[in-house]
């Protein structure tokens, strides 16, 4: 008979990061680091090993009005000539900088089955 490994049961842990004061790169790399797992010695790139992210006082986010304007999104609905791009500034008046946070973090993490695991596991607060 095989012998498994062992499953370590560890406490469920949680990061909470500050975004008062810090630019939106730093934030973003911080929490997808944190989201896959790779600041634990138990990283394994097929699974999911990382933890649950809470980034608070997400408006208080530093950031300058022209890398607003220079920061573009593109939203695509499906449809031929369906292709919106929306810059920075448009996106933070109308959804906040937790949007430009979680986009952020999205496009850092890999692109693979677990993103959207990672993504659930991501609570932004203002």
């Amino acid at each position: 008979m095989k012998t498994e490994a062992k499953k370590i049961k560890a406490i469920e842990e949680s990061k909470t990061i500050d975004a008062s004061g810090r630019t939106l790169g730093r934030v973003a790399t911080e929490v997808a680091m944190s989201l896959m797992g790779k600041t634990k010695s138990t990283f394994e790139r097929n699974r999911y090993t990382g933890f649950p992210v809470k980034v608070v006082n997400a408006s208080k986010l530093r950031i300058t009005a022209k890398k607003l304007e220079n920061l573009a999104h593109a939203r695509y609905s499906g449809i031929p000539g369906g292709l919106r791009i929306i810059s920075g500034k448009e996106t933070a008046e109308k959804k906040g900088m937790k949007e430009l946070i979680k986009l952020a973090t999205y496009r850092m993490l890999p692109s693979n089955k677990l993103q959207r695991t990672m993504m659930m596991n991501l609570k932004i607060e203002d």
